[in-house]
Order: structure tokens, then sequence, then C-alpha cells
């Protein structure tokens, strides 16, 4: 079937190829394993009928199948390298099927806004992160010295300091990391003691480092309480919610749900909620809870009111038994790949 929808009339409306375009992705999503042939075939009619194709309605496609595992790469790489930011965006920040050089290749050519979606990815490499520090603005500066995904070179380190000298809340980002290598946090915490001698009211160095340790040392205790049973998942998750902090509870999130770390970030910030919901499901979480990982979505995805009260109403009508199967699916697939 995919094999001759690639051969569909050139003729075709904008709207046609719309609606084409979606019912061949909800055929295409169901095979939870397609073969090449499929990817390949599917993947010629999607890039074709993109370029027919609005900007909203490239959005509305980008949005639902960006952090899909069976993408065709021409197809992630076609939205993550749209000239339209908003388009880009999830896919840049989500996609599993992007590559270093991809990322490379889009940061190098792209806007700031595509350097911005790129530097909150789970996972960021150096030869990544080289070029975000060297091309971004401060608000890319700002959100990659957050990651704690993301891994500097001596070069991309050195040039970070350097950009974002004089900028409170880089160095900040920085002081706070747990990866840092003892002569590295040594230079930040020189910066930060500067500056704060500098601006009245600011945080010290050894606050900073002192408020880094206290949280990483939180989250582990929090982990081996969950695992003696002595707090409960709700409390832990809603904690770290109402805080905003999407990287810790991504950790708790793995740990309890025993799947990797990026996937659960992925899981947490992808725009499609089904994902954090089946996984909270599985885990028992109520709706308190669950309606307070929304609105951490909310405030980092800019949701509205209504999207979460859908959402809460969503995951009410879960059934345990169809959310656990596909946490095992997604464990599966995971494992393989």
């Amino acid at each position: 079937m995919l094999r001759n929808l690639t051969r569909m009339p050139t003729e075709l409306s904008s709207d046609s190829r719309r609606q084409l375009l979606n019912a061949v992705t909800d055929l295409f999503l169901l095979d939870q394993d397609p073969s090449d042939t499929s990817k390949d075939h599917y993947g010629e009619i999607a890039v074709t009928s993109l370029t027919h194709l609005g900007d909203e309605d490239r959005k509305d496609y980008a949005d639902r199948v960006a952090a899909a595992p069976t993408l065709p790469r021409n197809v992630a790489v076609t939205l993550g390298g749209d000239g339209n930011a908003e388009v880009a965006r999830l896919v840049l920040t989500l996609s599993p099927v992007l590559t270093d050089g991809d990322l490379a290749a889009i940061a190098v050519s792209q806007s700031q806004q595509h350097l911005a979606a790129i530097a909150e990815r789970a996972r960021l490499s150096e030869s990544v992160t080289d070029i975000l520090v060297e091309r971004g603005d401060r608000a890319v500066l700002t959100t990659v010295s957050a990651n704690e995904g993301a891994t500097f070179s001596d070069r991309g380190f050195d040039r970070l300091l350097e950009r974002g000298r004089g900028d409170a809340a880089i160095a900040g980002n920085l002081a706070r990391r747990s990866d840092l290598a003892p002569q590295r946090a040594e230079r930040v915490l020189r910066i930060v003691g500067q500056l704060a001698q500098d601006a009245a009211g600011a945080d010290t160095p050894q606050s900073l480092a002192r408020q880094a340790r206290q949280q990483r040392l939180e989250v582990k205790l929090l982990l081996a309480d969950l695992a003696a049973k002595v707090r409960e998942v709700d409390d832990v998750l809603t904690m770290l919610a109402d805080e905003d902090r999407a990287y810790h509870l991504a950790q708790v999130l793995a740990q309890v749900a025993d799947i990797g770390p990026d996937q659960a970030l992925r899981v947490l910030m992808q725009r499609d909620a089904s994902g954090i919901a089946v996984t909270c499901r599985t885990l028992g979480v109520g709706l308190t809870a669950f309606r307070a990982i929304l609105q951490l979505r909310a405030r980092r995805l800019y949701f509205s009111s209504r999207d979460i009260d859908d959402d809460v109403d969503a995951y009410a009508k879960l059934d345990l038994a169809t959310a656990e199967r596909t946490l095992r699916f997604l464990k599966l697939r995971t494992r393989i790949a």
C-alpha cells in the first residue's frame, strides 16, 4: 500500500495532502517494528507532502511524530531543519532518530530558536554543545548550561565561560551542575564569587555549591526511601514537580519505572501526554500527583489549563492493563535499540 501511495498525483491540493499524510501516518505508527522498505515508502510520502503544507499543518504533524522512534530519519531531518522554528522545536528536543551529525548540521545553519530547542535535549554530545556555545545567544547558553544531560569538551567549556562572563544565571547554572570535575568546579565558583561581590544580595559561591550538593543528596535519599517503601511515589513526584525540577523528576521516574533516564525525560517532556500517562498509570500515581506533573509540563511547553484538565480526564479513564502492556513494549524496544 505504501509503495502505491508514493505514486500519488502531483495535482493534489494542500488539504488533500494533509488528509492523506494523516491517514498514512495513522497506519505507519500502528506498526511497532516497520521494515526498512515500509520506512522508505512512508518517508517519501511524508517528505513530499510536507513541501505542500502550510506552517500550522506542518507543526501539527511534527508535534505528533516528534518522539516516534520509528520515524524515518529523512523525515526527522526535514522537520528539524524546517525554517519555521515552531515546526522544528519538538522534533529537535525529543526525536531519538536525529544523530549528532544531524543536530550539528542544523545547529550550524538554523536560527537561535532552533538552537534553543536542541539545547533542551535529554542528552547532548560534546560535538553538539561545541556548536551551541559558539553560536548560541544568551537564552541558548542559559539553557545548555543548566542541562545536566549536556557534556562539554574542554574547549566548549572554556568558550561557555568566556561567552557567559558576567552572566549570573549561566554561572549559577554551572555551579549547580552535578557533573563538574574539580578543576572546572573551582573555576566556576571563582567566577560566581566575583559576581556575588559585584551584585548585592546575590548568592555566594558557597551557597550555590551547597544548594547543588543538597539537591543531589536529596534525590539519592528520595530514591533510597522509595526503594525502602518509606515514602510514597506520589509525594516525591508532587514535590519535584512543584519545584519545577524536571531532571530530578525524570531520575525518579527512571528508577521506579525501570526505564532509562533519557527515555524518562523524553516521556516527561514530549508534547503528547500519552507517554507520561502510561508511565504514571503503571506506577499507580494518583490524580493529584499526575496533575502536578502536567503543570510542570505546562510551564515548560506552554500548555493551557484546559489541556491539563483534558489530560487528567483521559488519565482517569486509562486502563491499567493497557498501560502495563504499553510500558513493557517500550522497555523491550529500548533494550533492543
